[in-house]
């Protein structure tokens, strides 16, 4: 089967599902998944009314609650390494990750445990290549999630990791590593330094994450002639979307189930709104169920032009945590949506704050069909804990930006 955007075939037919197919096997998997995590002591308050077997469709997921990586580390720092959320003990996995927190991950020594073979054969990366692996190994995971991605596509790698770029171009030199995985940024201080010390490189092809790949970047690749996607992962989760040739988006990973919500909540938002990204995976080893990443992004309707048939999301968008100091105090996402869910008037609020002479100011929006100022006032008071104006306005007039705290104060 061909990529219509040039990439040499898909990497499995999982990528080409019709919709139906994709929620027939979502259906079977699903249940075991929340079957599974119910069984964790991590899961045992948060799942211990929901029945398996009924959550056969995004829908039923989406009554679930969200699971936030902070619960995770409570978690873990009262019962260490994984706070009661795999289904093996720490001796058991392959390795053992540090996140900063500490936050402690586990790594498997399957097959393409993390799923990052997908997107490097959609970089065109496979048997002949060799990949000059240039993210850390270092207690982190990311070296190790690439690493079993080219292993994955049978490429050959240059475990380089992080930093001594004239010895990296050396290594690439000698070696003759013909592409390269790692941050964006970082290929294009090695290409630097290559041209500095009169030296030639192979690379023809990048698989990148873990920071913006701006469009001015990618093209001082393409006139490299370097070709170059992103894909959008954790350590947590692995591999979540990624680029195709196309480069129209990117597509969700075909083993996990990705929702945009209201930030501060679990409810899914329409196609096309902006929200934050909350991801279950199908990994009987560590089944996240409705992981929150704490990122923004947005559906983008349709299909991909290269044929892959998943949803697409439009890359990272910015951070959903929206916290913010309000004269003294922190106002939350979740507090905003305990605001709306006390009144059946209003639809949704946004919260803006601003400088008034050299005090902070509080104005929350709401859009609400009736209602009296006061009494939501009274509301915002007790939820908030702050004073504040209200102002109502129409149905449908606040931005569908994911953005429920709006800072407007200048801090230049």
């Amino acid at each position: 089967m061909k990529d219509k955007a040039g990439a040499e075939g898909h990497f499995d037919d999982l990528e080409t599902r019709s919709a139906g197919a994709r929620a027939a096997w979502l259906a079977q998997e699903l249940p075991k998944q929340v079957a599974l995590a119910r069984s964790l002591p991590g899961y045992a308050e948060a799942l211990e009314d929901v029945e398996p077997e009924k959550v056969t469709t995004r829908e039923a997921l989406a009554a679930l609650p969200v699971l936030r990586k902070s619960r995770i580390g409570h978690a873990q720092a009262a019962d260490a390494p994984f706070g009661g959320y795999t289904t093996r003990a720490a001796h058991e996995f392959a390795h053992v990750f540090q996140s900063p927190g500490p936050i402690y991950e586990p790594g498997g020594d399957a097959r393409d445990w993390w799923r990052m073979g997908r997107f490097l054969h959609g970089c065109g990366i496979g048997p002949g290549d060799i990949v000059q692996n240039c993210f850390g190994y270092h207690l982190t995971p990311a070296g190790m999630i690439f690493e079993s991605g080219a292993r994955a596509v049978g490429a050959a790698v240059l475990p380089a990791g992080t930093g001594q770029t004239e010895l990296q171009v050396r290594a690439a030199v000698d070696v003759g590593t013909t592409a390269y995985a790692g941050t964006p940024d970082y290929l294009k201080a090695i290409i630097d330094k290559a041209d500095e010390m009169g030296e030639t490189l192979r690379i023809e092809k990048a698989a990148v994450g873990g920071g913006a790949l701006f469009p001015s970047l990618r093209q001082f690749y393409a006139e490299r002639g370097i070709a170059c996607l992103q894909c959008y992962a954790t350590a947590d989760l692995g591999n979540i979307a990624y680029e195709s040739a196309a480069q129209e988006g990117m597509i969700v990973d075909e083993h996990v189930v990705v929702e945009i919500v209201t930030p501060g909540t679990g409810d899914p938002v329409p196609d096309g709104e902006v929200g934050e990204v909350v991801v279950t995976t199908l990994n009987p080893d560590y089944p996240l169920i409705r992981f929150a990443t704490g990122d923004l992004s947005a559906v983008l309707p349709g299909e991909s032009p290269c044929g892959r048939t998943n949803m697409r999301i439009r890359g990272w968008m910015g951070r959903a945590d929206q916290t913010t100091k309000i004269k003294g105090m922190f106002v939350r996402p979740e507090q905003v949506a305990a605001l709306v869910a006390r009144h059946d008037e209003i639809a949704r609020a946004r919260v803006v704050v601003t400088r008034e002479g050299e005090r902070d100011a509080m104005c929350v929006q709401v859009e609400a069909e009736g209602g009296e100022p006061a009494v939501f006032e009274a509301s915002v008071a007790e939820v908030l804990k702050l004073r504040g104006a209200v102002e109502i306005v129409a149905p449908g007039s606040l931005p569908r930006d994911g953005i429920v705290i709006e800072d407007r104060r200048k801090y230049d």
